[in-house]
């Protein structure tokens, strides 16, 4: 079973445009699309100031903007299970609202100096939501790039992908890192965003997978994760834990795993640290093969290796993804691994085009024999970043 196709720009902007206008009786003041992201390597390094390796999804998430003059906020979604939302720009706190809407909402509150009559937001998407694609930085990031073309335009992408980040972390309470806003404010067609998240310097790696006549798959398995609870901020108390035990600043200032000998009395930290450790020097392999216009299958195993970190160091991957990963394998990918916060989501695998639904199928099979759910599966072309439509 595949996943939803994303929409062109075009259509896409039309329906965000005219459910604006049918549902508040007059014209946005425009619309702004932000995608949703697949890491091809890098996975919980952002919060330990490591580096990051994303690109862009061609699904998107679309937010209609208009200002108000009443002094409310109001938040319409076009999915069918969230509900709408209204308040006073006044009352907005952690907290308030909650659910979906607490994500723009709080890059409303960011601004709210200068949104002191209220504003209107609707959205409509295609990124799947609790697949582990970053539908929520999808969401912040549209929103953080309508109100700062409207009211700020002299905050640049960077102070954008901050103010998206605060919304997560500081309103929502989820514990990301600046990974998922970076990848979709900054990411750029054809290639993939080499991050480093202390420096916040970033490079554009060419990444043209249909010249090399390979697909990257996204297998979403149908489990759903959520940030804002449970054991993501477990991992990331952990990891802080035993940054101070090796008295630095982050793990990134951890040089090799031989370094990690004064936690061999705390074997959960030394295993979480193990994988922050060996996934940034993951993250280098991978973008000096990119670099020097190598063959991307080389890739390949490096994106397995992160996977067998992610099961047994990090301890966040589940049983469905683990045969999602095995079954992509054996059926001839060069690699795969699970992606996003854990505790389910999705797989990304790197196949040869003509091979890429002999793969999906072995999945499929493997899921139904093993009784699980269908997975939903589709390829990504590394995409653009956030974007104003109309």
């Amino acid at each position: 079973m595949s996943a939803g196709k994303p929409s062109t720009d075009e259509a896409a902007a039309a329906r965000a445009h005219g459910a604006f206008t049918e549902r508040f009786g007059v014209a946005p003041e425009g619309v702004w699309a932000a995608p949703g992201r697949v890491n091809v390597i890098g996975e919980h390094t952002d919060y330990n100031d490591g580096y990051v390796l994303p690109v862009a999804l061609p699904h998107t998430t679309r937010a209609a903007v208009g200002r108000r003059t009443d002094g409310r906020v109001a938040f319409v979604s076009l999915q069918g299970d969230a509900d709408p939302v209204e308040l006073p720009v006044d009352e907005l706190a952690p907290g308030r609202p909650r659910g979906w809407a607490g994500y723009p909402a709080g890059v409303v509150e960011g601004l709210r100096d200068r949104l002191a009559g209220g504003v209107s937001v609707l959205v409509d998407t295609d990124v799947p939501v609790g697949a582990g694609l970053s539908s929520s930085a999808a969401l912040t990031c549209s929103v953080a790039l309508a109100l700062g073309d409207l009211v700020a335009p002299e905050l640049g992408r960077l102070d954008l992908v901050e103010l998206a980040r605060r919304s997560e972390n500081d309103f929502v309470g989820a514990p990301t890192g600046i990974l998922d806003q970076s990848a979709s404010l900054l990411c750029t067609a054809g290639h993939a965003l080499f991050l480093d998240t202390r420096q916040r310097r970033t490079e554009q790696v060419p990444l043209d997978l249909a010249a090399a006549g390979l697909e990257l798959l996204v297998v979403d398995t149908g489990t759903s994760h959520t940030h804002a609870e449970g054991g993501y901020g477990d991992r990331r108390r952990e990891c802080e834990d035993a940054a101070a035990r090796l008295r630095v600043a982050a793990l990134r200032d951890v040089p090799d795993v031989a370094s990690l000998a004064p936690l061999e009395d705390h074997p959960l930290l030394l295993r979480r640290a193990r994988h922050i450790v060996t996934e940034n020097a993951r993250v280098l392999r991978v973008v000096d093969i990119l670099r020097d216009a190598g063959d991307p299958r080389r890739i390949g195993p490096v994106l397995t290796e992160g996977h067998i970190s992610l099961r047994d160091d990090f301890q966040i991957s589940t049983v469905e993804l683990d045969a999602c990963v095995e079954a992509a394998v054996e059926a001839g990918a060069h690699g795969a691994r699970m992606v996003g916060g854990g505790f389910g989501g999705s797989v990304v695998v790197l196949v040869d085009r003509d091979r890429a639904g002999l793969v999906a199928d072995a999945v499929a099979e493997r899921f139904a024999r093993d009784g699980y759910a269908a997975p939903r599966t589709f390829d990504v072309v590394p995409s653009a970043g956030a974007r104003r439509l109309v």
